[in-house]
């Protein structure tokens, strides 16, 4: 961190400091040596140190600038971002994808396909058989009954 002053540096984050840190440093860190240099560049005491390290923490990670990897590392999201790689062939499909817009259909408003072929509609032979009634015939049906 040589480019900036200890002037800046006051006015900076923990987290915006320990980002040049990372980006300067390139390579992984524990939380102990990475919060250990800012206290350092900052010319705090250790007790400082030991009175902020559990903030600190929290700031990395709630800030989606950092990941914590294995055994206590921290680094640079960005080091660590995976690449999808799409191939010729998924191309095409990604371009035939079409958002199909759903509407509402009432039973009142649905069509009914006059040019249907009787002999393509099998439901219809296990239909012929049936008869329709009025719900007047249902009635007197239901008082037959009692």
């Amino acid at each position: 961190m040589e480019n900036l002053k200890y002037e800046d540096l006051e006015l900076m984050s923990y987290d915006d400091i320990a980002y040049e840190v990372l980006k300067e440093n390139g390579a992984k860190m524990t939380i102990k040596d990475l919060f250990g240099q800012i206290i350092k560049l900052l010319g705090l005491s250790n007790e400082e140190y030991e009175n902020h390290v559990g903030d600190f923490f929290e700031i990395l990670s709630t800030d989606k600038r950092f990941i914590m990897l294995e055994n206590g590392y921290w680094d640079l999201r960005v080091n660590h971002s995976h690449k999808i790689k799409i191939e010729e062939d998924d191309d095409d499909f990604i371009d035939d994808l079409e958002i199909e817009e759903i509407e509402d259909v009432d039973d009142e408003d649905e069509e009914i396909d006059d040019d249907v072929d009787p002999e393509d509609d099998e439901a219809e032979d296990d239909l012929k058989d049936l008869s329709v009634i009025s719900e007047d015939d249902e009635d007197d049906e239901d008082d037959d009954l009692m």
